[in-house]
């Protein structure tokens, strides 16, 4: 597969951002959408760790690992915004990025991927790869260059030593193909949309999603995965800790089990959001609209049981 140094139009979760004219890895051209009024994006960069970093706006949180050799990138946010990545990335290390991990499928994640050159190796869950291909954006073949080129089943490590990063799947959550990656040696973990914030997670049933399967899920996560201490989110504006992720597979059974218990008790999915009650712990989560409307999750999770 060739991938070059393309700016397409991808269609992403989201807005489309405006396109940025220069490729931040050598040489590029302008987007066919062009520049809008307001300029090329502009995204945050904070420190986590020795040299990893998490850059927020565009989408989902990308972070920025600085190897031995080269930069791995977890996720790529919105379509165009590759030189707002790479914009921030050069301020901490002249390296080139060598490797992209998509840890989901959506636009918001895997929006820039195409941006970067053919030496980039882009890996994702071979689910997150079928479903990438589904993609109407990757279907066109001038975006084909962003599709994985790499992908693992169950477990994944790349690079080695003090690099280490270990790729791990569980099972059916946000996608049917959610990755999450851990940098290793600075006991870190990405959880990308899997535990995207303190609220109710996106269901993508159309992605193999499963609100039934979510705290199952987190929790062979939670048993299997040791020594990591700190969390990057798929969008939240700061770090969490470990806890905070064991209790977000908590806080999803919780859900499943008000709604079996409202199913069953001839409750509507509206009646079951608004009867819910959850541990002292929780009431920093939020609970309003968001897709579900009314009805939060437990419309997705009825379908599911039902």
């Amino acid at each position: 597969m060739t991938r070059g140094l393309v700016l397409g139009i991808v269609v992403g979760a989201g807005a489309q951002a405006m396109a940025a004219g220069l490729n931040a890895q050598g040489q590029g051209r302008e987007g066919r959408g062009g520049r809008g009024p307001q300029g090329p994006p502009v995204a945050e960069i904070a420190k986590v760790a020795d040299a990893l970093y998490m850059l927020s706006g565009g989408g989902g949180n990308t972070a920025a690992f600085i190897a031995s050799d080269g930069v791995v990138l977890v996720d790529t946010k919105l379509a165009n915004w590759g030189p707002a990545i790479m914009d921030k990335v050069k301020t901490v290390t002249d390296k080139p990025v060598t490797h992209i991990i998509n840890t989901h499928t959506h636009g918001d994640h895997t929006g820039s991927n195409q941006y970067f050159p053919a030496s980039v190796e882009i890996v994702t869950h071979e689910n997150t790869k079928a479903n990438m291909e589904k993609m109407e954006v990757f279907q066109q073949a001038e975006n084909k260059q962003g599709l994985p080129d790499r992908t693992y089943a169950d477990r994944l490590t790349l690079l080695s030593g003090n690099d280490a990063i270990d790729l791990y799947y569980f099972g059916a959550s946000h996608t049917n193909g959610d990755t999450l990656v851990v940098f290793r040696n600075l006991r870190v973990m990405h959880t990308g949309d899997m535990f995207p914030n303190k609220g109710q997670p996106f269901i993508d049933v159309n992605n193999g999603g499963s609100g039934v399967a979510y705290g199952d899920t987190i929790g062979k996560a939670a048993a299997a995965i040791k020594n990591v201490q700190t969390i990057i989110n798929g969008h939240a504006p700061t770090t969490m800790t470990w806890q905070d992720f064991v209790d977000y597979g908590e806080f999803n059974r919780l859900y499943l089990e008000h709604a079996r218990a409202s199913l069953k008790a001839g409750r509507t999915a509206e009646e079951a959001m608004k009867t819910l009650s959850l541990p002292a712990k929780f009431s920093d989560y939020n609970l309003q609209g968001g897709r579900g409307g009314a009805a939060g999750n437990f419309g997705t999770l009825y379908e599911e049981l039902q």
